[in-house]
Order: structure tokens, then C-alpha cells, then sequence
């Protein structure tokens, strides 16, 4: 090491052991200073042509709700893989960042610390006040996000960087919304939603936590005279029940479909009728079912198929809403206790059974989800309105579609590829079976429904647009828009759309939606879904779906279990490069991964050991002449070829998106193939006599080395760029690493 150090032989930095925690921040400064994230930037110092093939990805955008997880950071190291490749490879490419207001997930946060510090609710500041702390919080959340997805190393346009709730996606919104409700896409009706009586909204799908519990399923008779005995897990519903239901083809009750029975059930009286439907299942308990359309979404389609009655008994506090003095005003689990006490009585309880049951919690409140019928605005997935496209194969301009056909059709015909494809079937299945989405929320943080209401004559006026009306007596829907509206808009609402900007012309559709497997349903579907009908083509070319990263047991990341994993510590203690092929090499498309810190330690030794060969290499090639092309040995000249075939490999491997095996490859290549073999090899031909095979090791040494780094660079960006910059290259050479060529084989 004296020697070394006293050697001018190379750059004094290479010295010292590579310390990620100064190199990392410094990198991405000059990144961002040089301007090279933006496709135009680099079409200006002809890194690529104006006219060359356009590559796109906008980010998923994460919430401005707290920190970036593991998940987020595998995101990250997957797109900024893509996008350095095929930037390096001449494309037009952007990559343009952004955040999501996360409406619900953000207010809820913001109220329980309002209550936790300050003993007060939303209602006690007023709305405007309130939103100025939701807009504070997320603000500050934004920078925080920022500053992680920097850290990554993540090279997305800056410049173009948007937010769900900015004015430019709030034009596009309120736009979206007035050519569905033109259309007849999006009307108001009074349909059966997922409400959260804590959090006092409807809430969607994906915010819906199942907890596993036990419960019970009794078996019973409406009366004694009553026919057909039915099951369920929640008696306390059954004082709102107008049918039951059979399957057509049971025989036990095919007697009694049609008739109708007048009963008294624990002091309520109902009037039932015995239908035969078929998503009634015959084997799951009698095989006959009490309906209850006010409280169940699929009594509630039986009740459209049938023409029934509807009674709600179920008020929005969670509590029971009949006449009856012995069960009004209840709480749900003190009236069940109540009915189930009157069937043992009236000898009308056959049956009681423990099982295990998925209860629906409310993922930021955790109440118990109620369905109630509620009038909320809703987008008909069923109707079929003229397609105004014509970039989508085998649909006309003009032909009549349904938003249901037109997300069923783009993948079914490849236009859009998922990956891995078993997810195909999975998106499938959800379309096939997808009802109307209920798009309002009542909270106050988000894009608020661009309707006005006035009453005139004793008759209520509507109007849509995206202002409030120049006449007096209007008063704006006080609901907002489910957060998945928006981000449905996301691929083209980013591109400035509904303008028709240079960057939707270029960049739209997109090259790749990039997302974990657990959103395909809420999030790509939606995309697929708005993106079709609004522009009449398809958002993106590919869906990625990478897998959820799990403890090194298999176990998903929480902070109850204490083993969540954050991004920002990994980076502090071992670089980003090491964080990010931790969470690519043994990450197949669709795949969970287990990580544990072991594993995120072994690659800071793999950047160790690419710093350290570096060295040596710039150290043994420091006299050789750059611009010479000496003979190559056969040695040399077979070493060459075998890196040919790597860079081939590698280019496939990423083009087919088997980033993992590109690692892998990589990887070793570099440890075992180059440091372990071909640098040992060559040392003692650097002493040798032969000035011939001398400069024929030299220049294969530092042409492996300097195709390794491009190959590398998208994987491990900041030690590659930092080594690239401590060698001499020749004058045409690029400044960055991430604006040099791809290696071609």
C-alpha cells in the first residue's frame, strides 16, 4: 500500500476503501445538475436522436403518506434498471416521477394525529382549516419521498415530476368526469357500497383488510311453518331479508320457488319469497339462503335479477335502524346475541357451528366494514356507449363497447402483455365478475366532485363541469373522488393530457407499467379501464408485476412483528447499489422475495470487490496508450468473445424483463470469471518481456472492465459511475457513464 500510495499511476480516491455514504450523494447531485434524467437535455448534447424509438415508464406514484418501503425501493431498482438501459441504448427515454394524494390514507393520518395531539376532529377545525393540515402534512411527506426515491439513485425526470392532486391533474379529472357523465358512463344511484362506520365514508376494495375470526353459523327457520331452513353467520340481518334463494337445480326446493311466506321474525314482520338463483351454491350450508339486499352487494344483484324489495335495518353508525323496541338502536353483535336468544326460545335454532370466517375491516380505521344501500355516484361498467378510438385492434370507431369489453379485449388480444402471464387469468376472472365502481367518497382531502346542486320550483337542477355556475343558489357535491380516479388517469394525466402535448404525441402509450401483483385489480385495471375509454388506446405495452419482499423467514414486513426493513437504513449503512441488487437477484417476475440483511451486506462486498479490481486494472493500464489497437493474443481475443456472448445474454435477459438472471450473470461473470480468473492470469503477463502480449493483456483488461461497468451501470449505478469517472477515456468519450452506449456485441 506505500507504494501505491506514492504511485501517480492512479487517481488518489481509488486509494481508499469505495465509502457509498459520500460517493452516492454526490453522484446524483451531478446526475440532476447535468440535466441527462430529461430525454430532451439529451437529444440536445446527441446522446439520443429526435427521432429515435421513445421509451416511457411513469412511476407509480407512491403515497405522500410517510416513508418509502422495501417494496417501493424493489420498484425503484426494477424501472431505473429499465429505463438506464435503454437510455444507454439510444432511446428517447423518460421516466417521469410523481405522488399520490392517497385521499383516505392521508386524511385518516392527519385526524388521528389532530386527536391524538390536540383532542379534536376534522368537524372541529371546519373543512377549510382542516385541509390546510392535510396540505402541510403532505407536503412535507412529498420532500421526504423525494429525497428517498434520490437516494435509490432512481433517474427520473425531475422536470416533469407531478402530483395527483395538482392543477394540471385536477383539470384532467374534472374533464374525465364530464365526458363520462356525458356518455352516460358515470351516474348517481342508490346501490350497496363497503361503508366504514367509524370512518363514516364508503370505502373501496383494495382499503379493506380481512381479519381471520372465528364465528358462528346457525342454522334456522323463519317460523315453524316456514319450509325451507336457511344458514347464516349474521341473524341480525335477517329482520331485512325478502327472499330465499335456491339453486335451479336443487331438487329439495324446486317444490317451493315462487311461493311466498308472511312471517314474524322476532317481533319483525317479513314477507319472503323463495327464488331460484344461480350463484347460490347447494352445498354451502342448506343450500338455501335468507337474501338481504340492503346489507349484502350479492343480495343486492339478486334483488336487481329479481325485482325485490329492499329494507335497510342497518343504520351508517353500524347499529340496528327497525321499529322494533328490543332491537332498535342496538349495535349489531348485542342484536344478534338478542335474535339468536328468541330462535333457541321459539325452538326455530336447528343448528349452531364454530367456524373460521374473513371479516372486512376498514384498513385506516379498523371498524367492521357495513354494506348499506347509500346514494353515491358510480361508474356503469356495463354500458355500452361508441368507441372513440381507433388504435385498438378489432374495435371500429363508432362500434358500440362497454368499458367491461374494452378491458377484456386489449389483453386478450396482446395488446397489452402482464407478466408473469399467470396473472392473465387472475385479471380475467376479476373483470369477468366486476361490478359498477362506487367513485365517491365522503372525505374531505381530495378532487371533489365537480357537481352543482340547486333547487328550483321544488325540483333539484344538476350541473358538471369543472366550475361553479355563474347563477346563485348552486352548492357543490360536498363528496370527493374514490384516489383510484385519478391515479387511473395517471399514464396520460402526467403527459398533460386533456391538451395534446408533445409529450403525449411522443411518449403515450407507455413502454412499461411497473407495480406489485397485489394492485393489478385496483390500480391496472383502472388505468386500463380510463385510458381505453378516454383516449382510445391502451396506457401501456407491458405490465411488470414484481412480488412482495418479504423477512428472511418468508414473512411479510410489519411493524408489529418488528422486521420491517427500511430502505433509508440499508442505504446509510451499506449504499444504495448493495440495497438495490439485494432486492433484483432472486426476484423473478410475480415472485415474493425474502431478504434479510445478510444479503444486502454480500452485495457491499460485491461493490467492494468491483472497486478494488478497478483499481488494479487502472493501475496496470495506467501507461498503456488508449488510442492504439494492439494484436490480441488468442487468450485475449477468446476472453473478448466470451464477453460478447455476455453482453448478448444480458441484453436479452433484460429485454425480456428476466432482470434477475441479468444480475445473476453479471454477478458472477464479474467475482469468478474476471476477478478470480482472467485478472490473476493476467499478472504475470504485465511483467512480462513481451511488450506485445503486455499490451495485449492491457487493453483486454480495460475493455472487459469498461464493458463490465456499462453492463453493470442500470444494477449498481453510483460505484460504476463514480469508477467511470476516475478513468481516462478517449475525447469522444461522454461525460457520465449513464450517457454512454450500450455495448454492442
Amino acid at each position: 500500500m506505500t507504494e501505491d500510495k506514492q504511485s501517480p499511476s492512479i487517481p488518489e480516491e481509488l486509494l481508499s476503501p469505495y465509502d457509498p455514504t459520500t460517493t452516492e450523494p454526490a453522484i446524483y447531485t451531478a446526475w440532476r445538475d447535468s440535466g441527462l434524467f430529461n430525454p430532451d437535455v439529451c437529444i440536445e448534447q446527441g446522446i439520443t436522436s429526435s427521432d429515435a424509438e421513445p421509451f416511457s415508464i411513469v412511476l407509480p406514484p407512491p403515497n405522500v403518506t410517510g416513508v418509502l418501503h422495501m417494496g417501493h425501493a424493489a420498484m425503484l431498482a426494477v424501472e431505473d434498471i429499465l429505463v438506464r438501459f435503454e437510455r444507454m441504448r439510444g432511446k428517447r427515454t423518460l421516466w417521469l416521477p410523481g405522488t399520490d394524494h392517497a385521499a383516505i390514507a392521508t386524511q385518516s393520518k392527519v385526524e388521528k394525529e389532530l386527536v391524538k395531539t390536540e383532542k379534536k376532529n376534522r368537524h372541529d377545525l371546519g373543512r377549510d382549516a382542516f385541509l390546510e393540515r392535510v396540505h402541510a402534512f403532505a407536503r412535507d411527506s412529498h420532500d421526504n419521498i423525494v429525497d428517498q426515491v434520490a437516494k435509490l439513485g432512481a433517474s427520473v425526470d425531475w422536470s416533469r415530476e407531478a402530483f395527483t392532486l395538482d392543477d394540471t391533474r385536477a383539470n384532467a379529472v374534472n374533464e374525465a368526469f364530464k365526458r363520462m357523465y356525458d356518455d352516460g358512463l358515470i351516474y348517481r344511484g342508490y346501490r350497496v357500497v363497503n361503508w366504514d362506520p367509524k370512518g363514516q365514508t364508503t370505502i373501496s376494495d383494495d382499503e379493506i383488510v380481512y381479519e381471520e375470526r372465528d364465528a358462528t353459523i346457525y342454522t334456522f327457520r323463519y317460523s315453524k311453518d316456514f319450509p325451507i331452513p336457511i344458514a347464516t353467520t349474521r341473524p341480525e340481518t335477517k329482520v331485512g331479508d325478502t327472499a330465499v334463494a335456491v339453486h335451479p337445480d336443487d331438487a329439495r326446493y324446486s317444490a317451493y320457488v315462487g311461493n311466498t311466506y308472511d312471517v314474524t321474525f322476532c317481533g319483525v314482520p317479513l314477507h319472503i319469497q323463495v327464488i331460484a338463483d344461480k350463484d347460490v351454491d347447494p352445498a354451502y350450508g342448506t343450500g338455501a339462503v335468507g337474501v338481504t339486499p340492503a346489507h349484502s352487494m350479492v343480495d343486492f344483484a339478486m334483488k336487481e335479477r329479481h325485482d325485490l324489495p329492499m329494507i335497510q335495518v342497518i343504520n351508517e353508525y353500524g347499529k340496528m335502524s327497525v321499529d322494533e323496541p328490543h332491537l332498535a338502536g342496538k349495535k349489531t353483535t348485542e342484536a344478534r346475541e338478542e335474535i339468536v336468544a328468541w330462535l333457541r326460545e321459539e325452538g326455530l335454532l336447528e343448528k349452531e357451528e364454530t367456524i373460521k370466517q374473513n371479516i372486512s375491516t376498514a384498513e385506516r380505521t379498523g371498524g367492521i366494514i357495513e354494506p348499506l344501500p347509500k346514494l353515491q355516484w358510480f361508474i356503469d361498467v356495463n354500458k355500452a356507449f361508441p368507441f372513440k378510438g381507433h388504435t385498438i385492434n378489432g374495435i371500429a370507431h363508432g362500434e358500440m363497447v362497454t368499458l367491461k369489453t374494452l378491458m377484456q379485449h386489449v389483453v386478450g388480444n396482446g395488446q397489452i402483455a402482464i407478466m408473469p402471464d399467470r396473472f392473465e387469468k387472475v385479471y380475467f376472472h376479476w373483470i369477468d365478475n366486476l361490478n359498477d365502481w362506487c367513485i365517491s367518497r365522503q372525505i374531505w382531502y381530495g378532487h371533489r366532485i365537480p357537481v352543482w346542486y340547486r333547487t328550483t320550483n321544488g325540483s333539484e337542477e344538476l350541473h358538471v363541469g369543472s366550475s361553479t355556475p355563474e347563477s346563485d343558489g348552486w352548492e357543490q357535491d360536498p363528496d370527493t373522488l374514490d384516489t383510484w380516479f385519478s391515479s387511473g388517469l395517471w399514464t396520460f394525466s402526467t403527459l398533460g393530457w386533456p391538451k395534446e402535448t408533445n409529450d403525449l404525441k411522443t411518449y403515450h402509450p407507455t413502454s412499461v407499467l411497473e407495480t406489485g401483483y397485489d394492485i393489478i385489480f385496483f390500480w391496472v385495471a383502472r388505468m386500463i379501464l380510463m385510458t381505453t375509454y378516454l383516449i382510445g388506446d391502451v396506457p401501456f405495452r407491458n405490465v411488470y408485476l414484481h412480488g412482495i419482499v418479504r423477512d428472511a423467514k418468508g414473512r411479510k414486513m410489519s411493524k408489529s412483528l418488528g422486521n420491517a426493513m427500511d430502505p433509508r437504513d440499508l442505504i446509510a449503512t451499506y449504499g444504495a447499489d448493495a440495497t438495490r441488487m439485494s432486492v433484483i437477484i432472486g426476484a423473478a417476475a410475480g415472485n415474493d422475495i425474502n431478504l434479510g440483511e445478510d444479503k444486502v451486506k454480500a452485495h457491499k462486498k460485491f461493490a467492494n470487490k468491483i472497486w478494488n479490481a478497478s483499481r488494479f486494472v487502472m493501475e496496470a493500464t495506467a501507461d498503456f496508450d488508449i488510442t492504439s489497437s494492439p494484436t490480441l493474443t488468442d487468450g485475449d481475443s477468446t476472453r473478448l468473445s466470451e464477453l460478447n456472448t455476455l453482453v448478448a445474454e444480458v441484453t436479452e435477459d433484460i429485454e425480456a424483463f428476466r432482470l434477475y438472471l441479468a444480475a445473476e450473470k453479471l454477478y458472477h461473470y464479474f467475482w469468478h470469471t474476471f476477478a478470480d480468473i482472467v485478472i490473476e492470469e493476467t499478472k504475470p503477463r504485465l511483467a512480462s518481456n513481451s511488450d506485445t502480449d503486455k499490451r495485449s493483456a492491457q487493453y483486454t483488461l480495460r475493455l472487459m472492465l469498461m464493458t463490465q461497468l456499462k453492463l453493470l451501470h442500470p444494477f449498481m449505478p453510483f460505484i460504476t459511475e463514480k469508477i467511470w469517472s476516475l478513468m481516462t477515456h478517449e475525447p469522444e468519450a461522454r461525460q457520465f457513464l449513464m450517457g454512454e452506449s450500450w455495448p454492442r456485441t
